[in-house]
């Protein structure tokens, strides 16, 4: 018995310590785009678009584990596999798409940052500054260890959205009832909203930070079970988030016929239905992710890009020995900040355009990684099993009809 005790704790104490990726992976999904995203869909549709979580939650599952197992195996980013076997012509246009995104996604969570904190009454131009020289000091001067701590605390903040659901008093039989049938108009406007909330769940640069931040923690196929763990309870977690995101603003703004514009219009719009202190969590939620995603996001992207053209790159590296990769961290960082402290900058095109990329090119980075991650050469008898392929690709292609119909979709709207 004393020695089962102990085996358990072992394994107990081995989970923590390999926890991290995917958790914080998963909870990045949950930044100010995300937010405003589920906001929205509450707001205008009440509880009637709850229903879309569930493929959510696969698909993020399933793209993980394929992202964890390849890190793991390969000890390679996959920005590393794409170069090694696509060439440095097809890696310079796809990595080029994926760098102008992803400043245009950093502005966008700066922006979260500056709309939560007009919610408490502080300027954007005392706001944005200070989250940005945070974030850059707790990248460029911390460790991955600290930074990693720190991003998982992030990740337990965002469940303050529970305690603001909660607090609008939801009719939990009317949501039980709005999952499994909903009442829903297909229309141009609720099958947008549709392929938002899914989309919203999974980004390119996404893919790329898992598979780095798996090798950074130096995880071999013994911890791969642990892993697996790690990405499910971070899978959950986003899932029941952006669950609670959606019950908040349904029970309270949808049922007295408020309408929003983004996360920060729900924030204020919550005090009168909800009571102050559920409009503060609100904003103080969309704060914390906004952060974190400001630091996760050009982290990601100066991991992939030097990964890419084959520049050093790490969080535990210092400035001589990764310069290329803490350059490109600042850049993207000064010159997103840059454009939100622009009296009358357009954030609402930017944020659009960022995603209208992000959609064009988040088929061809999938289907890139599944074609490696099904390559013998590089993953020997840890390629796919026929289940995981059936699955990855009926992923692909759902995602690219989704991509389609939203570049299409507009034509129609009219």
């Amino acid at each position: 018995m004393f020695k089962n005790k102990k085996n358990m704790f072992s394994q107990i104490a081995m989970f923590l310590a390999i926890l991290g990726p995917g958790i914080i992976t998963g909870s990045v999904d949950n930044d100010a785009g995300g937010i405003t995203t589920y906001s929205v869909a509450g707001a205008v549709y009440g509880y009637n678009l709850l229903w879309t979580l569930i493929p959510s939650f696969i698909v993020l599952i399933v793209i993980q584990e394929m992202n964890a197992r390849m890190g793991i195996v390969t000890g390679k980013g996959l920005a590393d596999l794409i170069r090694e076997n696509a060439g440095v012509k097809v890696t310079f246009f796809i990595f080029i798409g994926l760098l102008v995104a992803d400043i245009g996604n950093t502005t966008t969570e700066f922006a979260g940052v500056a709309g939560s904190m007009e919610v408490f009454g502080v300027s954007k131009y005392i706001s944005v500054p200070i989250v940005g020289i945070m974030v850059w000091v707790l990248v460029v001067k911390g460790t991955y260890q600290i930074a990693e701590r720190i991003f998982l605390i992030f990740s337990l903040s965002l469940l303050m959205y529970v305690v603001a659901a909660i607090m609008g008093k939801p009719h939990w039989g009317e949501i039980g009832h709005a999952m499994v049938h909903p009442d829903l108009k297909v229309n141009s406007q609720s099958l947008a909203m549709v392929i938002g909330i899914i989309g919203t769940t999974i980004a390119p640069w996404m893919q790329f930070y898992m598979q780095s931040s798996v090798i950074e923690k130096g995880l071999t196929m013994k911890n791969y079970k642990y892993s697996l763990i790690d990405i499910v309870v971070g899978c959950i977690a986003t899932v029941v988030v952006a669950f609670f995101i959606i019950v908040a603003c349904a029970s309270t703004l949808h049922t007295n016929g408020v309408q929003i514009n983004e996360a920060k219009d729900a924030a204020l719009a919550l005090k009168p239905l909800a009571g102050e202190l559920s409009s503060q969590l609100f904003a103080f939620g969309l704060f914390v992710a906004s952060i974190f995603s400001a630091t996760i996001l050009p982290l990601a992207t100066a991991f992939y890009v030097c990964e890419a053209f084959g520049f050093e790159a790490g969080i535990d590296k210092k400035w001589d020995e990764a310069k290329e990769f803490y350059i490109l961290y600042t850049g993207i960082l000064i010159f997103s900040v840059l454009i939100i402290l622009v009296p009358n900058a357009p954030l609402i095109a930017i944020s659009l355009w960022s995603q209208v990329i992000n959609g064009m090119l988040l088929p061809v980075v999938l289907i890139c990684m599944i074609l490696l991650v099904n390559n013998k050469k590089i993953m020997g008898k840890y390629v796919n099993k026929p289940l995981n392929n059936i699955i990855g690709w009926g992923t692909i292609t759902i995602l690219i009809v989704l991509s389609v119909v939203l570049l299409v979709l507009p034509l129609f709207s009219k």
